[in-house]
């Protein structure tokens, strides 16, 4: 009996052991939580997180608040277990994080860069909303291309076939909207002074149409406007930012003293993108108190599979549609929402 009890207690001792060797046992997978969320309004480490000089600010009853996703890449059996079985958690394979061509700190800094670049088109996008409107300005002009001896350096361009070129992407989306071998008419400021060229495209190395000049947007304004935030990356604050922007130089306050959350990614043309981490943003946004979570029209499905109590999902695709929505909350009007599931 007793070498029985010594071997029963030895196979114990072996399983207990086998058992834990495979629950810390690494696997591919990582989890997706509700991660930090952040007023735009406010400050962030002791500063503002939108900060403006030389000019007047307004001060708003209420918050708007980007949402962000933790992510958790060392990733064990147990973790794996004990997040499955969470609700406000979802695991996924690494290599949707992560991908195997690429190391976790290359998708880190990607992950930087995205973020500085949401930055870029949210003060773009606010500040026309503003009234400070994009100069889309040759600073370039490639020798023996299209545009040479037609364009020089320092012309703003204006149109193209009639159509008013907003900012560098819009002029790059009319460029390429004709094929190879298209004359184009393109506005033009040079000293001041309006005109008009034609230009017929020619292939770039891709094959797309091609003029051949190099542009920057620059956009004058009375004041000097900075985000700062750190240790975010991603895209998905863009139109946040835009919001925060406008609600700082209006005198209006867009939230109407209410907590607005929300996400999504914003272009220099103002249009809003789809976004990642849907049903964990929900989560973090209700855990901060919003009462209106402003979504992308292509994450609304997703958003609405998820929904929480207390929490509208209003659908918005453009900034002039979030703004418009945040009026309607304002005045106290149903804002146009996400079809539910």
């Amino acid at each position: 009996m007793r070498r029985r009890g010594v071997t029963v207690l030895f196979g114990a001792i072996l399983v207990v052991l086998l058992v834990a060797g495979i629950m810390s046992a690494p696997v591919p997978y990582v989890t997706l939580g509700p991660g930090p969320t952040v007023n735009t309004l406010g400050q962030s480490d002791g500063h503002d997180v939108i900060e403006v000089k030389d000019a007047p600010t307004s001060t708003s009853a209420g918050q708007l608040r980007l949402v962000t996703v933790s992510v958790a890449s060392d990733y064990y059996l147990l973790d794996a277990l004990r997040g499955w079985l969470d609700p406000e958690e979802a695991v996924v394979p690494r290599e949707l994080i992560y991908p195997p061509d690429r190391s976790e700190k290359e998708v880190d800094e990607q992950n930087a860069r995205d973020f500085v670049a949401s930055q870029t088109s949210a003060e773009t996008s606010a500040l026309r909303e503003l009234g400070y409107p994009v100069q889309v300005t040759v600073s370039e002009v490639e020798k023996g291309a299209p545009a040479d001896g037609k364009l020089a350096a320092g012309d703003v361009i204006t149109t193209v076939d009639a159509a008013q070129v907003t900012s560098g992407q819009k002029l790059q989306e009319l460029i390429r909207s004709k094929p190879v071998g298209s004359e184009l008419a393109v506005g033009y400021t040079r000293s001041g002074k309006p005109a008009t060229t034609t230009i017929t495209t020619a292939a770039n190395r891709e094959g797309g149409p091609r003029i051949g000049v190099a542009i920057e947007n620059k956009q004058p304004h009375p004041f000097t406007l900075k985000i700062d935030l750190d240790k975010i990356g991603g895209p998905s604050a863009g139109l946040m930012f835009a919001l925060g922007i406008i609600d700082k130089l209006e005198p209006a306050d867009l939230t109407g003293g209410k907590i607005i959350a929300g996400t999504g990614t914003i272009d220099d043309e103002g249009r809003v993108g789809p976004i990642g981490g849907v049903p964990q943003k929900l989560v973090a946004a209700k855990e901060a108190g919003a009462t209106v979570f402003l979504t992308p029209e292509a994450n609304c499905a997703e958003a609405a599979q998820n929904a929480l109590a207390g929490l509208s999902l209003v659908e918005v695709s453009t900034l002039d549609e979030a703004l418009d929505a945040l009026e309607a909350v304002r005045e106290g009007r149903e804002p146009t929402l996400c079809p539910a599931a």
